[in-house]
């Protein structure tokens, strides 16, 4: 309200006071002068009330009534003259009379996203001897100092001239004739990729690390923690990072595979650094097409940016100077013609060294391949001596490979007929014991038979005796005949006529029995002869 407040009381006090002498009633009077002085206090009460909007700050400027500032301030603190620390929040604020103080409002300061806020100190403590930068302080503790200027200005112990530590995306009550406040984008790590800050503030490095220097010899190196300056250890993770650009010098390195192709012929997506010449034991001067694969561990990028400067063509050039030295060493002590038939083994050879070598500036070598060696104009002759000895060297295995066919070939038939053999000669031996176990199965039964028969005529012996001691011999030789005759259906119709005795009919019937038999026996004996007649 201000001077406004005032100018109405006193235009309101003074119609009060032009109203008095229009009044008869002494009382009446002197009210009417009270109320007109009450009018000229209550104007000037309420010339002090204040108001910030919501979306400003307001900024307090002391005119009189305090204490002059000491030479070099320019904010001041505990009532002092001059442009207050303190800032006015939104709202109303009362006390703050026109004349003794002026209020200016200015808008909030915003740091929009992807950008960092930039601030420089007009007061505070002065910097250190050889400091750019006021020193890096934690988030929090920097937000602390900006909310509140009298903490800065005083416990904070807050630093005048460009901070280290920048505002983040968001809204802030800045007062800004203390604060100056420039936005920035902020640094984007992209993915692949690793970022390495070389810091322009803090004390001097700490962390003590093992390197090479260019010639390849042993030195140490320092690197930096956080707070510290120089080289910072800990590299930036890909992602945005609100970072000062102007406290920090940002170095990117790729931890990405690369390629390094050392061939004359031009890749496709692929760095051609000229093929490699080198000199054979035997004299052979030829070019070697070599292929490195590397890339940089993001623990080992600080060593990278100490040693080399970063992932720059310095880098290149190093690695280049090690790997045509190495290969350079490595055919001087084999024959071109060796070399070329041991090419993966000259492949591994310069793998292993070129690691060891590269490591100590935090170069990690994947692989090391060897592409074409040689060419017609530099080992035609000999490659083509060691075509044609290759070629007869294949003969020559062919021929083997073939007579040792042969000879298993001739090595299998063997086998296979002395199989037959074995075969044959397990069938005969197996043939003899079959015709061994039939001859003694026929001696077994022709001894049984034999047995049977004894058994048999024994019987028939006894059962003989026992019928001639009943019937007498001659009659039981009767009937032992007509039995066999019957059995055996023998045909007793003699045709041969016997007669006996002279022609004596006077015989006895024991002799006629006699003379019929030997009729009938000679019958059959006629009978066989003529069937083993031919054709009989």
């Amino acid at each position: 309200m201000g001077w406004t407040s005032i100018f109405l009381g006193f235009i309101f006090a003074g119609f009060i006071l032009a109203a008095i002498p229009k009044v008869s009633n002494n009382s009446l009077r002197s009210a009417m002068a009270m109320v007109a002085i009450a009018v000229l206090f209550v104007g000037l009460a309420f010339s002090s009330v204040r108001f910030v909007p919501a979306d400003r700050v307001g900024i307090v400027t002391k005119n009189v009534l305090g204490e002059r500032m000491q030479p070099g301030q320019v904010i001041a603190v505990e009532g002092q003259i001059g442009t207050q620390g303190k800032v006015l929040q939104p709202g109303w604020h009362f006390w703050y009379w026109p004349v003794v103080f002026d209020l200016s409002t200015v808008e909030l300061t915003e740091v929009k996203n992807d950008e960092v806020g930039l601030i420089e100190a007009v007061d505070g403590e002065p910097l250190s001897r050889g400091q750019v930068f006021a020193d890096e302080l934690e988030f929090e503790e920097f937000k602390k100092m900006i909310d509140d200027p009298l903490y800065f200005l005083g416990d904070g112990n807050g630093q005048k001239g460009p901070q280290t530590t920048v505002l983040t995306p968001g809204q802030y009550r800045i007062n800004t004739e203390l604060f100056s406040v420039v936005t920035v984008p902020q640094t984007q790590v992209a993915a692949g990729t690793v970022a390495v800050l070389k810091s322009n503030v803090g004390e001097d490095p700490s962390i003590r690390m093992e390197g090479v220097d260019e010639a390849g010899n042993p030195t140490l190196f320092l690197l930096a923690d956080r707070g510290e300056k120089g080289v910072r250890a800990e590299p930036l993770q890909p992602g945005k990072h609100p970072l000062n650009p102007k406290a920090f010098e940002v170095n990117v390195v790729s931890t990405e595979r690369r390629v390094a192709n050392y061939t004359a012929s031009e890749r496709a997506g692929a760095e051609t650094l000229g093929a490699i010449t080198v000199k054979s034991k035997d004299g052979f001067n030829f070019p070697v097409d070599v292929r490195v694969v590397y890339y940089i561990q993001p623990e080992d990028a600080a060593r990278v940016v100490a040693l080399l400067g970063g992932d720059n063509q310095k880098l290149q050039q190093l690695l280049t100077s090690r790997v045509r030295s190495i290969f350079r060493d490595n055919a001087e002590s084999v024959s071109a013609l060796d070399y070329v038939n041991q090419r993966s083994v000259q492949a591994r050879n310069a793998a292993a060294t070129l690691r060891t070598a590269m490591k100590p500036y935090g170069i990690t070598i994947e692989s090391v391949d060897i592409g074409e060696v040689g060419s017609e104009e530099t080992l035609g002759e000999l490659l083509d001596t060691q075509r044609r000895r290759k070629l007869a060297e294949e003969q020559e295995q062919t021929l083997q490979l073939e007579q040792r066919a042969a000879e298993q070939q001739k090595e299998l038939e063997r086998i296979q007929q002395e199989a037959t053999e074995e075969r044959r000669l397990a069938t005969a031996t197996y043939e003899v014991s079959i015709a061994e176990q039939q001859k003694q199965r026929q001696i077994l039964a022709a001894e049984a038979e034999a047995e049977a028969i004894a058994i048999r005529a024994q019987a028939q012996a006894e059962a003989f005796r026992v019928i001639a001691e009943q019937i007498g011999s001659g009659n039981a030789a009767l009937m032992e005949l007509l039995q066999t005759i019957g059995d055996k259906g023998i045909n007793i119709t003699p045709r041969v006529m016997v007669v006996g005795d002279g022609g004596n009919g006077n015989g006895n019937g024991q002799d006629a029995n006699t003379t019929a038999l030997i009729g009938t026996m000679l019958d059959t004996m006629v009978t066989r002869d003529e069937r083993s007649k031919p054709g009989g």
